[in-house]
């Protein structure tokens, strides 16, 4: 307003100012002269000073009415634009104050104030997704989906925010199927997107779909979604749980063909080769392992291990207990060792080797399951006492191992 006011002043002021001179400089002549006007049977006579000063004059006048008349065409326009400023002002005003709703915990507040401004907002985007984490903060699941709806709707290009927003909520609620059909769309759109990978990982790991988790690791990888070491950590998590499953259903075929798609230095954890060992001594097919634990024993002591080879259903078992019995000048006082190879004694029979065997390892450090074995030769034997005896020991050293550990943990 301000500055229109200067535009009529100084307007004012020249056209006063060319009207003086120019009245000061003809006014100079004696003879000034005039001007005639004839239109028809119309003529108009004045003198020249006249006429000039109300040329400029009228010039000064029909500026001042055009630009009068230009600001009236624009005015509505100006309004329009002055009312969406108004509304574009309260929607950020809005987006802060839902913000900061948000963040203390006032989602009901949050969400009202968010949508109410949304439409005038020059992002509508995050005043929806904003408003649809107040929804399901509140428990409101019906109308965080129609505001991520209405995001959609508002920006359609911006498929892969919506989605993960979509994905984190879902995971939030534990929703694991509706989050993974959700990113896997999105990966389909972007599949080297990283913040779509990594809650793809999020979501196959908390849903426990580790054969999901396989399938995705090349991506993880070749994206640098995560470093090389968590890929690796992951990748032997990935192959021990899915030998886990595979145990659990029993199927000698299933656990070696996946045996077989892992990689070398996964194969010679100690850990991992253990739960291929167990399953496939589970599912009966012990016997195909019986050659790879050995050579692993070889390699690497591990009392896991040679008690797993105890449990081998061997085809030889006379062969079994000689090829353990190698390793007996080299662990001679291994107390789980000993018991296995008393067990295996009693497999082939020599209840005299049994004997010697499971009572140096009891002697050396009594375990429940020497006791265990010791009492079941006994018993075959026809020392129902002794064999009495040895069960009462490992009953209490069992409980008291039970104690400690109930002690250990509170």
């Amino acid at each position: 307003m301000m500055k229109n006011i200067m535009y009529f002043l100084g307007s004012l002021l020249v056209a006063v100012a060319a009207a003086f001179f120019a009245y000061k400089w003809l006014g100079g002549f004696e003879n000034p002269g005039y001007v005639l006007i004839g239109i028809g049977y119309w003529s108009l006579e004045t003198s020249l000073i006249v006429f000039a000063v109300s040329l400029i004059m009228g010039f000064f006048v029909f500026y001042i009415f055009f630009r009068f008349l230009g600001w009236l065409l624009r005015l509505p326009g100006q309004i329009k634009n002055r009312g969406k400023s108004i509304k574009f002002n309260r929607s950020q005003e809005a987006l802060i104050a839902g913000l900061v709703d948000s963040a203390e915990g006032n989602w009901e507040k949050a969400e009202k104030v968010l949508i109410k401004h949304a439409s005038h907002s020059g992002a509508p985007l995050i005043h929806y997704l904003t408003a649809a984490r107040a929804a399901q903060s509140r428990g409101a699941y019906d109308k965080r989906d129609e505001y991520l709806k209405k995001a959609a709707d508002q920006a359609p290009g911006s498929d892969v925010a919506i989605g993960l927003t979509q994905a984190e909520l879902h995971l939030s609620e534990k929703q694991f199927e509706q989050a993974l059909q959700t990113l896997t769309r999105l990966q389909s759109i972007d599949p080297t997107h990283a913040s779509v990978l990594k809650l793809l990982h999020q979501a196959y790991q908390q849903a426990g779909d580790w054969e999901g988790i396989r399938k995705l690791i090349p991506s993880l990888n070749n994206n640098k979604v995560l470093m090389e070491a968590e890929i690796k950590l992951l990748e032997t998590e990935a192959f021990s749980k899915l030998l886990k499953q595979a145990a659990e259903r029993g199927s000698a075929d299933e656990i070696d063909s996946l045996w077989s798609e892992i990689p070398d230095y996964i194969r010679n954890m100690k850990g991992v080769s253990a739960i291929y060992f167990a399953a496939m001594i589970d599912a009966g097919a012990g016997a195909k392992v019986e050659g790879g634990l050995s050579r692993a024993l070889s390699t690497t002591w591990d009392q896991t291990l040679v008690v797993l080879f105890g449990n081998v259903q061997s085809i030889d078992v006379a062969r079994q207990l000689e090829t353990a019995e190698q390793w007996l000048p080299m662990h001679p006082r291994d107390a789980v060792f000993l018991t296995v190879l008393g067990k295996l004694s009693m497999k082939c029979g020599d209840n005299q080797k049994a004997t010697t065997y499971l009572t140096k390892s009891i002697s050396i450090e009594p375990s429940v399951p020497a006791y265990q074995l010791f009492g079941d030769l006994l018993s075959a034997q026809g020392d129902k006492d002794r064999a009495s005896e040895c069960y009462k020991q490992g009953l209490e050293l069992a409980s008291s191992e039970i104690v400690s550990r109930i002690d250990s943990i509170s």
